[in-house]
């Protein structure tokens, strides 16, 4: 069982100070182990030769003839046991992006139970710090995405790293395209505490998706935090709040994740509304994504040769455009990002829980087919190049495309470019973006909205995309809900990339 009890909220923490008043049972510590009331060295002798200390940020093993630390992030569980013998499981580094479980065991010469437990428990404070111990997992393997390797890829790369670290799992495989999404509006949601897909990004847009179906999908969206263990083309959200596209790196970063806040948009198109938790794009980014998807044994380089093949056209995408700003230049978007990232992330209880009857949010701004807001303002766009609203920074690995996202800030990043600009100019674009000097280009407008209207224009037929799928080539009109799902992350508030 998860080592987090919660009463009304999944995110109570038993280590939080402000906590401490509520009794809060420890089914990881033994009963006879006061652990609290103990003055806990950092040192526990495990042989006369040997000793386990408790470092700044690592565990130290100091034995006759070597000597070797251990961070504190890659430790997964610890347990000591009636005979004396005290085992520390842990992710072994075997290349700068795999990990692979390993463990050492020491027998103490003078067995003391209280002891090495509060030890223990020490040890698993300083490794785990917030973030939830055991977590309860709903694990989704998509059999068909990426290149077809996702269930060899969880069992040998990524249940591993769970079972050592404790986690609960519950594994189910996605049959059809929107199976996510029949799993999570059915899910009992008390009985975990992620979903975490084995899968590109197609498989956690069905699971928010799945969730904004339920009666009570605000509940359901705050308590259920979707992360994705990278085994398709795109994975973009293990590469922002994992730090990594390695299935092995990314377990552990879900096994050591902190709750966070993210930010959800409602897309209105025709007389449907669905959730967007990572881009939307017309225009050049839509077409090198979705019409290459016969080069998917390409992997993330297919993105980069639908861009120099749609170079070469010099393609303009005409549409006519309405948004909502909340930061209209580069400096403004500059000093909000700069102030965002410097605020320590909220704490677990700082969260409000949603009552228990809360559905999605209303809307503010009304649907694609109601009349255009007053205050905004529907701006043609002849020589359109590139539309593209991104809520976190990385598309692909090597394409930092949005570097002042925040995630939940209740601002979309939206880049526009014109499509006639020079050839050369559009290839200094693609490798700042490689490069993370994209923010500065000059021909890059860049600013932070809150919503918007797009309405493609002297075009019958076309890409839009929407976290990478593909949606019908009319209008569509974009809202962002702060704040209003939950995933994983390594800071608690901000992506793993480079910001500005």
């Amino acid at each position: 069982m998860a080592s987090t009890v919660r009463e009304d909220d999944p995110f109570r923490d038993p280590h939080d100070p402000l906590l401490a008043a509520t009794p809060q049972p420890q089914p990881h510590r033994s009963a006879d182990c006061p652990g609290e009331h103990m003055n806990v060295p950092d040192t526990l002798a495990v042989g006369r030769n040997a000793s386990l200390s408790l470092g700044t940020d690592s565990l130290i093993v100091l034995e006759t003839k070597s000597t070797r630390s251990i961070a504190f992030y890659n430790i997964l569980w610890a347990e000591h046991a009636e005979d004396g013998q005290v085992t520390i499981q842990y992710a072994q580094t075997v290349s700068k992006k795999a990990v692979r479980p390993a463990l050492i065991s020491y027998t103490l010469d003078k067995p003391d139970s209280q002891l090495a437990e509060a030890w223990i428990e020490k040890l698993l404070d300083r490794a785990y710090g917030t973030a939830q111990r055991r977590k309860r997992i709903k694990v989704l393997l998509n059999p068909f995405g990426g290149q077809g390797g996702a269930v060899k890829m969880y069992h040998k790369l990524i249940a591993p790293i769970f079972a050592a670290a404790r986690c609960e799992l519950d594994v189910a495989k996605t049959q059809h395209q929107g199976h996510g999404v029949e799993i999570a509006r059915d899910m009992d949601i008390e009985a975990y505490d992620v979903v975490a897909c084995c899968s590109g990004d197609g498989i956690p847009h069905e699971v928010w998706n799945g969730l904004g179906q339920r009666p009570d999908a605000a509940r359901a969206l705050h308590h259920v935090a979707v992360a994705q263990l990278p085994c398709g083309s795109g994975n973009a959200l293990s590469i922002n709040f994992n730090g990594t596209d390695s299935p092995s790196a990314a377990a552990l970063a879900v096994v050591k994740g902190l709750r966070t806040p993210l930010d959800l948009a409602s897309i209105t198109q025709g007389d449907r509304r669905t959730l967007s938790f990572l881009s939307q794009a017309v225009g050049i980014v839509a077409e090198l994504d979705l019409a290459t998807e016969h080069l998917r044994w390409m992997g993330s380089a297919r993105f980069t040769w639908g861009f120099l093949v749609r170079l070469i056209n010099k393609t303009v995408y005409p549409a006519d455009i309405a948004v909502k700003v909340e930061y209209d230049n580069k400096a403004a978007v500059r000093e909000a990002y700069r102030t965002q990232a410097a605020k320590p992330p909220l704490s677990n209880h700082e969260r409000t829980l949603p009552p228990p009857d809360a559905g999605l949010p209303s809307l503010k701004h009304g649907t694609i087919n109601d009349a255009l807001p007053s205050d905004w303002e529907l701006i043609p766009h002849d020589h359109l190049g590139n539309f593209y609203a991104g809520n976190i920074a990385y598309m692909s690995p090597d394409m930092n495309f949005f570097p002042a996202c925040l995630p939940s800030d209740g601002c979309l990043d939206l880049v526009r470019i014109r499509g006639d600009i020079a050839r050369h100019t559009s290839l200094k674009s693609m490798m700042a973006i490689e490069n993370g000097n994209f923010f500065d280009l000059e021909h890059v407008d860049y600013q932070k909205v809150s919503a918007y209207r797009i309405i493609p224009k002297r075009q019958r037929e076309g890409y839009i995309s929407i976290d990478g799928e593909r949606v019908p080539f009319e209008g569509f009109q974009v809202e962002v809900h702060r704040g209003l799902g939950t995933v994983l992350s390594k800071s608690g508030h901000l992506c793993e990339a480079k910001g500005v």
